[in-house]
């Protein structure tokens, strides 16, 4: 695999992480570069990961992988989504909002594994061809760290537009995403 193919198949991985991450921005309230590039790096990290497993995983699994995966992704963005629909239409209390558990770590961990279950098939099929698995998978992190930065900061300015409502333009977006992911395993 030469690097253009790399690089085109890093940026083709984390198309999906870059849709997500335009409604997280847009969801947050104003966020700041640093959580973006927080951000970017959580779902960098776990999308460099997902190939390597895959890999890992080789011949023996990659029937099950290809059968469940891209249902398992839908079911996690279903919820994800749902989740951020339904916080956009709840009304407005005098409650502080604790904006660092409704963004933290768990939550962009599991939106960044939801989004990597391609890459982990993808990881499964490349273990029948000669490729430098650590060099693919820390294009497609790479890839994805700046995709996700930029889709972070990209929704920030769409939130200011959007206002109250960029939750619920948010979550839509995660279930989009993850009906893309099922019309596409079912169409091909």
């Amino acid at each position: 695999m030469n690097p253009i193919s790399m690089l085109l198949l890093g940026f083709a991985m984390s198309t999906d992480a870059f849709a997500v991450a335009i409604g997280k921005g847009a969801a947050m309230v104003r966020p700041r570069f640093s959580q973006a590039l927080r951000a970017g790096l959580i779902f960098g990290v776990i999308e460099a990961i997902t190939p390597v497993l895959g890999w890992l995983l080789g011949k023996g699994a990659s029937r099950y992988i290809d059968a469940w995966g891209h249902w398992i992704a839908f079911g996690l963005l279903l919820l994800l989504g749902l989740h951020m629909v339904w916080n956009g239409f709840k009304p407005e209390t005098d409650e502080p909002v604790d904006e660092a558990k409704k963004h933290g770590f768990a939550t962009l961990a599991i939106t960044g594994l939801s989004t990597s279950i391609d890459a982990l098939a993808v990881g499964v099929g490349l273990a029948f061809v000669d490729v430098p698995i650590a060099a693919v998978a820390l294009v497609i992190g790479l890839c994805t760290f700046v995709m996700v930065t930029l889709g972070i900061m990209l929704g920030r300015v769409l939130g200011a537009m959007v206002g109250k409502r960029a939750e619920v333009i948010g979550g839509i977006i995660l279930i989009g995403v993850g009906a893309a992911i099922v019309y596409e395993h079912l169409s091909a």
